[in-house]
């Protein structure tokens, strides 16, 4: 397909076909090309202020948690988050309203035009369609999820007024470097000068205070600069020596995630009030974390994908068992990446029964391999299958009512079940 053969009458699927198509390489890191069509349709400022927000885990939640509190305080804001679980319009919320594909279809159209010879990667146009959606609405606050690192990913020709790093673990090696050090410096590459740089990682890897330092930038870390505490199940409190919020609600999103939010906006230059904290923490939850979507059996969705993610993930299931009166079996259906680290993610989640399932793609991880990490951690009660879809239905047969099935290993897992529920 030829981008002559595109045009506004196109629809979504067919112009993510020629994206998908457009690029030879799949990830492309450096920002030359995409800031280049960025400047050409003038997108470096898509709003007023910029929150940008880096990390291993927690980037969607931390992202979710800022976008509803700012919403509470009568602010007109963007978000811009990848990769989506069932439509690509996911990517895009203006004022917590999805995009439309007419809308992206259109940004589409401009940044055709706009690039002429320069190649760019799907995640770089979809990117750029975001940018230009933002600068459409005429914003006040627009935040980026970061896709892959920091330092030489698409969002950071945006130059933030706030960049958050959630936390720092092994992850995209390939990309990133295997070291926490290596990791640090490249997604403390969203650090600007003069700005302000939030970090939610306890414990801190050198390489980003010593960016911090090259770039003049005011960081503020959690333990530190501020700090959060679990008051009891309900409440909690936050503390900075700037900004005290006593009495928070727990959200329902991961604690940690919840407090870099508060912590990025306490020393933004925004005013926000303890009732709008209050308000849009009521209101902060995300699809596919710790989701729950069915009772007997209990469903969990959880998009945990890595060493750290998957400690959580174990960390609220024995919460969650230990309110219950009786627990049956834990079975779980995992699917994952073979980029991912599969034998340290799957030797921390704790289950009686696993249903290994492939991924298709040239990255997707074959069940049998997912089955062959499992045996080697003692795990016995082991099935495989060619999809993620014959795995959970497996599992909702075996299922009794005082059982637990927990979807996990990927986005494109959980996005398969979903996609599933909805048929």
């Amino acid at each position: 397909m030829t981008n002559n053969q595109l045009n506004a009458m196109s629809d979504l699927k067919t112009w993510l076909y020629y994206l998908e198509q457009l690029h030879p390489i799949t990830i492309d890191l450096g920002l030359e090309r995409v800031k280049a069509v960025a400047q050409r349709l003038d997108l470096l400022q898509p709003a007023p202020y910029i929150f940008t927000v880096a990390g291993t885990n927690g980037k969607g939640t931390t992202c979710r948690t800022l976008e509803m509190i700012l919403l509470e305080a009568n602010l007109k804001v963007g978000v811009y988050s990848s990769p989506h679980l069932l439509r690509f319009t996911e990517r895009v919320r203006i004022n917590n309203q999805e995009s439309s594909e007419q809308q992206t279809v259109k940004a589409f159209v401009e940044i055709e035009q706009a690039r002429g010879d320069i190649s760019l990667t799907y995640f770089e146009y979809a990117t750029l369609a975001a940018l230009y959606q933002f600068k459409q609405a005429k914003l006040d606050v627009v935040i980026l999820e970061v896709g892959l690192g920091g330092r030489l990913d698409a969002t950071n020709i945006v130059d933030a007024d706030v960049a958050v790093i959630t936390t720092i673990g092994i992850d995209h090696v390939d990309y990133l470097g295997d070291t926490r050090e290596s990791i640090g410096r490249e997604k403390a590459g969203i650090f600007k000068l003069k700005s302000i740089a939030i970090v939610g990682e306890p414990d801190v890897p050198a390489s980003i205070l010593n960016v911090a330092k090259s770039v003049n930038c005011s960081i503020y870390r959690v333990n530190c600069d501020w700090r959060y505490q679990q008051l009891n199940k309900d409440l909690w409190s936050f503390e900075s020596a700037i900004r005290q919020y006593k009495n928070l609600p727990i959200a329902n999103v991961p604690l940690a995630n919840a407090a870099t939010a508060i912590a990025a906006i306490s020393y933004s230059s925004l005013k926000i009030t303890q009732d709008e904290i209050t308000k849009g923490l009521a209101k902060s939850n995300l699809i596919g974390r710790f989701q729950i979507i069915q009772t007997s059996p209990l469903v969990i969705l959880d998009v945990a994908h890595n060493p750290h993610a998957a400690d959580y993930l174990t960390q609220q299931l024995e919460k969650l068992k230990a309110e219950y009166l009786q627990v049956g079996k834990v079975r779980f259906v995992v699917g994952m990446l073979k980029d991912k680290d599969i034998k340290s993610t799957l030797s921390i989640l704790k289950g009686d029964r696993w249903y290994c399932a492939s991924l298709y793609g040239e990255r997707g991880c074959s069940a049998e391999v997912l089955k062959q990490h499992l045996f080697n951690e003692g795990e016995f009660n082991v099935s495989a299958f060619d999809t993620v879809s014959k795995a959970y239905q497996k599992a909702m047969q075996d299922a009794k009512e005082d059982d637990i099935i927990v979807v996990c290993g990927s986005f494109h897992t959980v996005s398969d079940v979903l996609t599933e529920i909805e048929h």
